[in-house]
This record gives structure tokens, C-alpha cells and sequence, in this order.
């Protein structure tokens, strides 16, 4: 994170690759809206109280962590 000593404001990650991450967000902003299981995930994050774009950047991790997991199977999206 980009802190430093004594410091207590949010932090920030930066970094990752570009292209995932350009891709990705679109998708999560369409995920977190249309389907069922990544949209109750958010708005699970939300009513717990965490910043509306941090619970964004989650869905597009989970929706990562799923498109790799198709990848590794070798299995289409259920």
C-alpha cells in the first residue's frame, strides 16, 4: 500500500497488470448488477458497510479468481 510512517489516511494499492484491470472493471460493474451470486456478494458488501468502490473492485477479484478457475477446469460458466 502507499503509506507512509505515521500515516492514517485511506490506503491505495496500485499496480497489477493494466489490461486485466481495464478489462475487468466494466465486467464487474455489469456482474455486480446482473448476476445473481456476484450481485448478492455486493450488495452484501455494501450493507457491511464498505465503500461502494471498494465492494466494486471485490466483485471484479471473485470474478477473476471465477474466469481462472474456468481456465484451469477447462469447464464452462455455470
Amino acid at each position: 500500500t502507499r503509506q507512509s510512517g505515521q500515516w492514517r489516511g485511506r490506503s491505495r494499492i496500485g499496480g497489477g497488470r493494466v489490461v486485466v484491470r481495464t478489462a475487468l472493471f466494466p465486467a464487474a460493474m455489469t456482474a455486480a448488477r446482473f448476476n445473481p451470486d456476484l450481485k448478492a456478494f455486493h450488495a452484501r458488501l455494501i450493507q457491511a458497510g464498505k465503500p461502494k468502490m471498494l465492494a466494486l473492485i471485490a466483485v471484479a477479484r471473485k470474478l477473476l479468481t471465477i474466469l481462472n478457475a474456468i481456465i484451469r477446469d477447462k469447464k464452462p460458466w455455470q
